[in-house]
């Protein structure tokens, strides 16, 4: 039995939101950080002292780990926001202000 099917779950149509301009499949009720790790992302956000990567910590909005650019908002935490239909999800560097100047 999958998860699906344990928790029995029945998810909505998919819906598409773009990762660094490419498509990829999300499911009503996925965070950005769930449709990131089903799309095999694991670090979307490097640090801006060593540029370290990073991506999920703590699943739960405190660790900060997770920061991405949605929607050309950046600092969002990918483990809270939920993924809407032609979301624009962008990979993050340091602040996520590098191109503001």
């Amino acid at each position: 039995m999958t998860p699906l099917g344990l928790a029995r779950a029945r998810p909505g149509p998919p819906f598409t939101v773009t990762v660094d301009g490419d498509e990829t499949d999300a499911l009503p009720g996925q965070t950005v950080a769930a449709v990131l790790w089903s799309a095999g992302i694991t670090s979307w956000r490097s640090t801006r002292g060593s540029g370290a990567p990073r991506g999920i910590f703590c699943g739960i909005g405190v660790c900060f780990d997770c920061l991405v650019t949605v929607n050309d908002r950046p600092n969002q935490r990918a483990c809270l926001v939920p993924a809407t239909p032609g979301d624009a999800i962008r990979t993050q560097e340091g602040t996520g202000h590098d191109e503001l100047g």
